[in-house]
């Protein structure tokens, strides 16, 4: 059975508009450390509210910070 994961895309979104992690924290009112977690795909879990002001910050759709992708050891 293949297993599919949800990966984070927001350290790619980040680099591409120069905004550093503590920055970005700043911005949206997420804590720094949940910032990194995404940023490193070590989050267990997402709050609806925090997804919601990244994509208001970044001016994006979910899809551009969220992707489903086959795991890799499978």
């Amino acid at each position: 059975m293949i297993t599919i994961k949800v990966s984070i895309k927001l350290n790619k979104l980040l680099s591409e508009k120069n905004i550093s992690h503590r920055e970005f924290a700043r911005m949206t009112g997420v804590r720094h450390p949940s910032i990194s977690e995404m940023c490193n795909n070590e989050t267990k879990r997402l709050p609806l509210d925090n997804l919601a002001k990244i994509c208001e910050v970044l001016e994006c759709d979910i899809t551009d910070v969220l992707q489903l992708e086959k795991d890799p050891s499978e």
